[in-house]
Protein backbone atom coordinates (compact mmCIF):
# COMPACT_ATOMS: atom_id res chain seq x y z
CA UNK A 1 0.00 0.00 0.00
CA UNK A 2 1.18 3.41 -1.06
CA UNK A 3 1.83 6.19 1.49
CA UNK A 4 2.79 10.07 0.69
CA UNK A 5 4.60 11.72 2.87
CA UNK A 6 3.19 15.13 3.93
CA UNK A 7 5.75 16.29 6.94
CA UNK A 8 8.67 13.99 8.48
CA UNK A 9 5.88 12.98 10.71
CA UNK A 10 2.60 12.96 8.86
CA UNK A 11 1.54 10.26 5.35
CA UNK A 12 -1.08 9.77 3.03
CA UNK A 13 -2.66 6.82 2.03
CA UNK A 14 -5.74 5.00 1.25
CA UNK A 15 -8.47 4.38 3.55
CA UNK A 16 -10.30 1.48 2.80
CA UNK A 17 -13.33 -0.67 4.51
CA UNK A 18 -10.80 -3.28 6.67
CA UNK A 19 -9.50 0.24 8.35
CA UNK A 20 -13.07 0.72 10.15
CA UNK A 21 -11.89 -0.17 13.68
CA UNK A 22 -9.29 2.49 12.97
CA UNK A 23 -11.61 5.17 11.26
CA UNK A 24 -14.02 4.88 14.34
CA UNK A 25 -11.71 5.52 16.86
CA UNK A 26 -10.84 8.39 14.83
CA UNK A 27 -14.25 10.07 14.29
CA UNK A 28 -14.70 9.21 18.44
CA UNK A 29 -12.13 11.96 18.66
CA UNK A 30 -13.03 13.93 15.67
CA UNK A 31 -17.27 13.83 16.08
CA UNK A 32 -18.34 16.77 17.92
CA UNK A 33 -15.44 19.05 16.07
CA UNK A 34 -17.04 18.24 12.34
CA UNK A 35 -20.46 17.29 12.74
CA UNK A 36 -21.45 21.32 12.05
CA UNK A 37 -19.70 20.81 8.60
CA UNK A 38 -20.04 16.79 7.52
CA UNK A 39 -22.81 15.03 5.99
CA UNK A 40 -24.68 13.19 8.54
CA UNK A 41 -24.04 9.82 7.23
CA UNK A 42 -19.87 10.42 6.81
CA UNK A 43 -19.92 10.68 10.91
CA UNK A 44 -20.14 7.02 11.94
CA UNK A 45 -21.31 5.95 15.70
CA UNK A 46 -20.86 2.24 15.45
CA UNK A 47 -18.62 -0.10 13.63
CA UNK A 48 -20.77 -0.81 11.45
CA UNK A 49 -21.43 2.50 10.44
CA UNK A 50 -17.82 3.13 9.93
CA UNK A 51 -17.65 -0.01 7.40
CA UNK A 52 -20.34 1.08 5.21
CA UNK A 53 -18.97 5.43 5.41
CA UNK A 54 -15.92 3.21 4.06
CA UNK A 55 -17.18 0.86 1.83
CA UNK A 56 -18.81 3.22 -0.38
CA UNK A 57 -16.26 5.30 -1.03
CA UNK A 58 -14.37 1.85 -2.24
CA UNK A 59 -17.15 1.68 -4.33
CA UNK A 60 -17.26 4.81 -5.90
CA UNK A 61 -12.86 4.16 -6.42
CA UNK A 62 -14.16 1.00 -8.29
CA UNK A 63 -16.51 2.68 -10.01
CA UNK A 64 -14.22 5.78 -10.77
CA UNK A 65 -16.40 8.17 -9.37
CA UNK A 66 -14.70 9.35 -6.37
CA UNK A 67 -12.23 8.13 -3.67
CA UNK A 68 -11.11 9.03 0.07
CA UNK A 69 -7.40 8.96 1.90
CA UNK A 70 -6.17 9.14 5.57
CA UNK A 71 -3.98 11.12 7.09
CA UNK A 72 -2.08 9.39 10.07
CA UNK A 73 0.44 11.92 12.58
CA UNK A 74 2.58 9.89 14.27
CA UNK A 75 0.93 6.40 13.23
CA UNK A 76 -2.62 7.93 14.18
CA UNK A 77 -5.56 8.27 11.69
CA UNK A 78 -6.50 12.13 12.37
CA UNK A 79 -8.33 13.35 9.59
CA UNK A 80 -8.39 12.56 5.64
CA UNK A 81 -9.39 14.23 2.10
CA UNK A 82 -11.39 12.51 -0.34
CA UNK A 83 -13.16 13.27 -4.15
CA UNK A 84 -16.78 13.41 -2.80
CA UNK A 85 -17.20 13.41 -6.96
CA UNK A 86 -14.89 12.58 -9.90
CA UNK A 87 -16.01 12.38 -13.28
CA UNK A 88 -13.34 11.99 -15.65
CA UNK A 89 -15.33 12.01 -18.91
CA UNK A 90 -16.44 15.30 -17.90
CA UNK A 91 -13.49 16.74 -16.68
CA UNK A 92 -14.57 17.64 -13.50
CA UNK A 93 -14.43 16.79 -9.48
CA UNK A 94 -15.00 18.08 -6.04
CA UNK A 95 -12.69 17.64 -3.55
CA UNK A 96 -13.21 17.44 -0.05
CA UNK A 97 -11.55 17.13 3.69
CA UNK A 98 -11.85 16.45 7.42
CA UNK A 99 -9.59 16.78 10.55
CA UNK A 100 -9.60 16.33 13.82
CA UNK A 101 -8.60 19.52 15.89
CA UNK A 102 -5.68 17.93 17.61
CA UNK A 103 -3.95 18.01 14.33
CA UNK A 104 -4.96 21.14 13.36
CA UNK A 105 -2.34 24.30 12.45
CA UNK A 106 0.57 21.77 10.78
CA UNK A 107 -0.72 22.43 6.91
CA UNK A 108 -1.68 18.73 6.83
CA UNK A 109 -5.13 19.10 4.88
CA UNK A 110 -3.58 21.58 2.50
CA UNK A 111 -1.03 19.16 1.39
CA UNK A 112 -2.51 15.97 1.54
CA UNK A 113 -5.38 17.85 -0.96
CA UNK A 114 -2.67 19.66 -3.46
CA UNK A 115 -1.57 15.82 -3.57
CA UNK A 116 -4.81 14.19 -4.69
CA UNK A 117 -5.33 17.42 -7.06
CA UNK A 118 -2.06 17.46 -8.52
CA UNK A 119 -3.43 13.68 -9.49
CA UNK A 120 -6.01 14.51 -11.02
CA UNK A 121 -5.15 16.91 -13.21
CA UNK A 122 -1.94 15.72 -13.74
CA UNK A 123 -2.68 11.89 -14.83
CA UNK A 124 -7.21 11.92 -15.12
CA UNK A 125 -7.42 15.21 -16.82
CA UNK A 126 -9.23 16.80 -14.68
CA UNK A 127 -10.10 20.51 -15.56
CA UNK A 128 -12.02 21.91 -12.69
CA UNK A 129 -11.79 20.72 -9.35
CA UNK A 130 -14.78 22.19 -7.23
CA UNK A 131 -14.35 22.42 -3.28
CA UNK A 132 -18.13 23.04 -1.07
CA UNK A 133 -18.47 24.19 1.94
CA UNK A 134 -20.53 26.04 4.66
CA UNK A 135 -20.11 29.94 4.53
CA UNK A 136 -19.66 29.76 7.98
CA UNK A 137 -16.95 26.98 7.81
CA UNK A 138 -13.51 29.11 8.02
CA UNK A 139 -11.42 26.64 8.57
CA UNK A 140 -12.42 25.37 5.13
CA UNK A 141 -12.63 28.41 3.45
CA UNK A 142 -9.18 29.00 4.34
CA UNK A 143 -8.00 25.56 2.53
CA UNK A 144 -9.16 26.48 -0.79
CA UNK A 145 -8.26 30.05 -0.54
CA UNK A 146 -4.44 28.37 0.00
CA UNK A 147 -5.35 26.20 -2.69
CA UNK A 148 -5.57 28.92 -4.42
CA UNK A 149 -9.19 28.48 -5.43
CA UNK A 150 -11.83 31.18 -6.91
CA UNK A 151 -14.92 31.51 -4.83
CA UNK A 152 -17.96 30.77 -7.71
CA UNK A 153 -20.74 32.00 -5.80
CA UNK A 154 -23.37 30.56 -3.11
CA UNK A 155 -26.19 28.08 -3.62
CA UNK A 156 -28.73 29.34 -1.43
CA UNK A 157 -30.48 27.18 1.45
CA UNK A 158 -29.32 23.92 -0.46
CA UNK A 159 -29.42 21.48 2.24
CA UNK A 160 -31.55 21.40 5.48
CA UNK A 161 -30.29 21.72 8.70
CA UNK A 162 -30.86 18.88 11.41
CA UNK A 163 -31.37 21.98 13.83
CA UNK A 164 -33.86 23.37 11.17
CA UNK A 165 -33.75 25.70 8.58
CA UNK A 166 -31.82 25.05 5.48
CA UNK A 167 -28.01 25.51 4.71
CA UNK A 168 -26.18 27.79 1.85
CA UNK A 169 -23.50 26.43 0.21
CA UNK A 170 -20.24 28.42 -1.16
CA UNK A 171 -19.01 27.03 -4.40
CA UNK A 172 -14.96 27.17 -4.76
CA UNK A 173 -13.19 26.05 -7.94
CA UNK A 174 -9.32 26.25 -9.10
CA UNK A 175 -9.01 24.98 -13.07
CA UNK A 176 -6.29 23.10 -14.62
CA UNK A 177 -4.10 25.80 -15.80
CA UNK A 178 -4.75 27.81 -12.69
CA UNK A 179 -3.55 24.75 -10.42
CA UNK A 180 -0.36 24.25 -12.90
CA UNK A 181 0.38 28.00 -13.00
CA UNK A 182 0.61 28.01 -9.01
CA UNK A 183 2.21 25.12 -8.43
CA UNK A 184 5.06 25.83 -10.30
CA UNK A 185 5.66 28.02 -7.42
CA UNK A 186 5.27 25.83 -4.78
CA UNK A 187 8.01 25.12 -2.24
CA UNK A 188 8.62 21.52 -1.83
CA UNK A 189 6.64 20.45 0.98
CA UNK A 190 9.36 18.00 2.62
CA UNK A 191 12.02 20.71 2.99
CA UNK A 192 12.31 21.47 6.68
CA UNK A 193 12.05 25.44 6.00
CA UNK A 194 8.94 25.00 4.00
CA UNK A 195 7.73 22.59 6.51
CA UNK A 196 7.96 25.40 9.41
CA UNK A 197 6.89 28.46 6.85
CA UNK A 198 4.20 26.27 6.05
CA UNK A 199 3.08 25.21 9.65
CA UNK A 200 3.30 29.06 10.91
CA UNK A 201 1.35 30.34 7.44
CA UNK A 202 -1.24 28.54 8.51
CA UNK A 203 -2.03 29.41 11.78
CA UNK A 204 -1.50 33.20 10.48
CA UNK A 205 -4.40 32.03 7.71
CA UNK A 206 -6.33 30.71 10.54
CA UNK A 207 -6.52 33.39 12.13
CA UNK A 208 -7.54 35.80 8.98
CA UNK A 209 -10.03 33.39 8.46
CA UNK A 210 -12.03 33.44 11.78
CA UNK A 211 -11.69 37.08 11.47
CA UNK A 212 -13.30 37.60 8.20
CA UNK A 213 -15.95 34.90 9.08
CA UNK A 214 -16.84 36.70 12.53
CA UNK A 215 -18.96 39.30 10.68
CA UNK A 216 -20.76 36.60 8.13
CA UNK A 217 -24.36 36.45 8.82
CA UNK A 218 -25.72 34.28 5.95
CA UNK A 219 -29.69 32.81 6.16
CA UNK A 220 -30.20 34.81 9.82
CA UNK A 221 -27.60 33.52 11.42
CA UNK A 222 -25.95 35.20 14.13
CA UNK A 223 -22.25 36.27 13.90
CA UNK A 224 -19.43 35.13 16.08
CA UNK A 225 -18.41 39.08 16.82
CA UNK A 226 -16.91 37.80 20.11
CA UNK A 227 -14.07 35.71 17.69
CA UNK A 228 -12.45 38.77 17.48
CA UNK A 229 -11.23 39.03 21.04
CA UNK A 230 -9.86 35.48 20.91
CA UNK A 231 -7.90 36.14 17.67
CA UNK A 232 -5.98 39.50 18.84
CA UNK A 233 -3.87 40.67 21.37
CA UNK A 234 -5.95 42.61 24.32
CA UNK A 235 -4.22 46.06 23.33
CA UNK A 236 -5.31 45.47 19.44
CA UNK A 237 -6.27 48.29 17.10
CA UNK A 238 -8.54 48.17 13.81
CA UNK A 239 -7.85 51.62 11.44
CA UNK A 240 -10.40 52.08 8.27
CA UNK A 241 -8.44 54.47 6.01
CA UNK A 242 -11.54 54.43 3.67
CA UNK A 243 -11.72 58.22 1.95
CA UNK A 244 -8.36 59.09 3.39
CA UNK A 245 -9.75 59.88 7.09
CA UNK A 246 -8.32 57.54 9.50
CA UNK A 247 -10.29 56.15 12.05
CA UNK A 248 -8.45 54.03 14.89
CA UNK A 249 -10.89 51.32 16.64
CA UNK A 250 -9.88 49.40 19.89
CA UNK A 251 -10.82 46.31 19.89
CA UNK A 252 -15.02 47.35 21.39
CA UNK A 253 -15.51 49.69 19.94
CA UNK A 254 -15.19 48.25 16.83
CA UNK A 255 -17.18 45.16 17.02
CA UNK A 256 -20.25 46.97 19.09
CA UNK A 257 -21.21 49.01 16.22
CA UNK A 258 -21.03 46.54 13.84
CA UNK A 259 -22.46 43.57 15.38
CA UNK A 260 -25.79 45.98 16.20
CA UNK A 261 -26.03 46.31 12.61
CA UNK A 262 -25.58 42.30 11.79
CA UNK A 263 -28.33 41.43 13.99
CA UNK A 264 -30.95 44.63 13.69
CA UNK A 265 -31.83 43.96 9.89
CA UNK A 266 -30.01 46.65 8.49
CA UNK A 267 -26.80 44.61 7.16
CA UNK A 268 -27.68 40.84 6.30
CA UNK A 269 -26.53 38.22 4.10
CA UNK A 270 -23.06 39.54 4.93
CA UNK A 271 -19.84 38.29 4.24
CA UNK A 272 -16.19 39.20 2.87
CA UNK A 273 -13.69 36.75 2.01
CA UNK A 274 -9.79 37.02 0.66
CA UNK A 275 -9.23 36.69 -3.12
CA UNK A 276 -5.35 37.37 -2.80
CA UNK A 277 -2.60 37.54 -0.38
CA UNK A 278 0.89 37.89 0.66
CA UNK A 279 2.26 36.98 3.92
CA UNK A 280 5.47 37.54 5.49
CA UNK A 281 7.05 36.04 8.40
CA UNK A 282 10.17 37.01 10.75
CA UNK A 283 10.75 35.67 13.91
CA UNK A 284 7.69 36.56 16.22
CA UNK A 285 6.39 39.02 13.60
CA UNK A 286 4.25 38.87 10.54
CA UNK A 287 2.27 40.69 7.94
CA UNK A 288 0.07 39.87 5.73
CA UNK A 289 -1.26 42.22 2.63
CA UNK A 290 -4.89 40.89 1.36
CA UNK A 291 -6.97 41.56 -1.56
CA UNK A 292 -10.45 41.23 0.00
CA UNK A 293 -14.18 41.15 -1.67
CA UNK A 294 -17.51 41.66 0.56
CA UNK A 295 -21.45 41.48 -0.18
CA UNK A 296 -24.61 41.71 1.49
CA UNK A 297 -27.60 43.51 1.92
CA UNK A 298 -27.79 47.05 3.37
CA UNK A 299 -31.13 48.18 4.46
CA UNK A 300 -32.52 45.95 1.70
CA UNK A 301 -30.47 46.59 -1.08
CA UNK A 302 -27.88 44.73 -2.43
CA UNK A 303 -23.78 45.76 -2.70
CA UNK A 304 -20.87 44.75 -3.59
CA UNK A 305 -17.66 45.60 -2.48
CA UNK A 306 -13.17 45.37 -2.50
CA UNK A 307 -10.49 46.28 -1.06
CA UNK A 308 -7.09 45.90 0.73
CA UNK A 309 -6.26 44.83 4.39
CA UNK A 310 -2.99 45.18 5.75
CA UNK A 311 -2.28 42.74 9.29
CA UNK A 312 0.22 42.83 11.56
CA UNK A 313 0.21 39.36 13.76
CA UNK A 314 2.81 38.93 16.58
CA UNK A 315 3.89 35.25 18.58
CA UNK A 316 2.26 35.56 21.93
CA UNK A 317 2.95 33.04 24.47
CA UNK A 318 -0.47 31.45 23.61
CA UNK A 319 0.31 31.55 20.15
CA UNK A 320 -0.11 34.32 16.68
CA UNK A 321 -2.08 36.82 17.08
CA UNK A 322 -3.01 39.54 15.45
CA UNK A 323 -2.15 43.07 16.88
CA UNK A 324 -3.29 45.62 14.80
CA UNK A 325 -5.52 45.93 10.85
CA UNK A 326 -6.28 48.42 8.43
CA UNK A 327 -7.93 48.06 5.25
CA UNK A 328 -9.37 50.58 2.61
CA UNK A 329 -11.74 50.33 -0.32
CA UNK A 330 -11.81 51.29 -3.55
CA UNK A 331 -13.10 54.55 -4.70
CA UNK A 332 -16.07 53.61 -6.32
CA UNK A 333 -17.66 50.93 -3.98
CA UNK A 334 -16.60 53.45 -0.74
CA UNK A 335 -20.95 54.81 -0.57
CA UNK A 336 -21.84 50.92 0.20
CA UNK A 337 -18.68 49.93 2.84
CA UNK A 338 -20.04 49.52 6.29
CA UNK A 339 -17.62 46.59 8.11
CA UNK A 340 -14.41 45.53 8.11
Amino acid sequence: MFALPLTDSAVLRPLDPWQAEEFLAHMDRAREHIVPWVSPSFVARDLGEARQVLQRFADKRAQDGGGIWGIWLDGVLVGGVMFVSFDAALGVCEAGCWLEPGAQGRGLITRATQQIIDWAVDERGIVRVEWRTNPRNERSIAVAQRLGMSRDGTLRQVFRHDAGGRIDLDIWSVLADEWRGRRAGRPDPLTPRSIESSDLKAEIEGLMATFLGAFANPGGTRPNVEAIYEVFVPEGMIITNVGGTPVIYDLRQFVEPREKILTDGTLTEFREWETSETTEIYGSIAHRFSEYRKSGYLNGEWFEGRGMKTTQFVKTLSGWKMSSLAWDDEPTLRPATTSA
